[in-house]
């Protein structure tokens, strides 16, 4: 039989203790996000350029650090037919395979896939998780952005799902789309642009305004964290 003392069994677990607090506290970042005005990056191409709005949405590490930059679509296209959208759908009022921005990442990050990307320029498109059995329990909500390589994908028209996946693989070196969740904003901050952790689901995501047709919406990226069940 071991016999430890009582203050080493106490030194083990205020030690335990603090490993398992920094773990919670690192699994979702704090981010910080702002309406800022930034140059457009060359990178886009000039067509999807003209759509782009100059407005950004900067986001930035709590101790201040660049993150990423959204240029959002001046006027996001809406989709007709979004009265009843199918379960699981939160932006039905969206077009599969349309633009709705672009993105810069100043850092190296994970897609919500925990699928690494580079830092860099990307543009970004609105698509819907498959309902087959490879993507049962990714997400309970099916709607994502995928990015593309700016340098390929150069045209403002709207994407069938399979050239659209087929842009996206570019961007990973795993063979999959990259992508990231949008999720519901009934809990978005009062203030937008905003962020918000959610430590149940251990991801930080920025919400923010955008023009979808003639109206405003309220859009939620989970930008750090990833899925569960990749």
């Amino acid at each position: 039989m071991i016999r430890r003392s009582s203050s080493r069994l106490a030194t083990i677990t205020l030690a335990c203790a603090a490993v398992l607090a920094f773990a919670s506290s690192a699994s979702a970042q704090d981010f910080k996000a702002a309406t800022t005005a930034v140059p457009i990056p060359a990178e886009i191409s000039s067509a999807i350029r003209t759509i782009l709005s100059s407005i950004t949405v900067s986001v930035t590490t709590s101790d201040g650090k660049p993150y990423c930059e959204i240029w959002l679509r001046t006027s996001i296209p809406a989709n007709p037919s979004s009265g009843n959208p199918p379960l699981g759908v939160n932006y039905g009022q969206m077009v599969d395979g349309e633009i709705v921005g672009a993105i810069h990442f100043d850092v190296p990050v994970k897609d919500f896939r925990n699928q690494p990307v580079k830092p860099g320029t990307y543009v970004m498109r609105y698509g819907l998780q498959p309902v087959d059995g490879n993507h049962q329990g990714v997400s309970d909500y099916r709607d994502f952005l995928l990015l593309t390589p700016p340098d390929q994908d150069t045209s403002v028209a709207n994407l069938a799902d399979n050239d659209m996946y087929t842009l996206s693989r570019k961007t990973t070196t795993t063979g999959h789309p990259s992508v990231w969740s949008l999720v519901p904003t009934d809990s978005a901050p009062t203030l937008l642009p905003g962020t918000k952790q959610d430590t149940d689901e251990n991801f930080s995501a920025v919400y923010f305004k955008a023009a979808v047709g003639t109206s405003p919406m309220t859009i939620g990226l989970v930008i750090s964290g990833h899925a569960a069940t990749p």
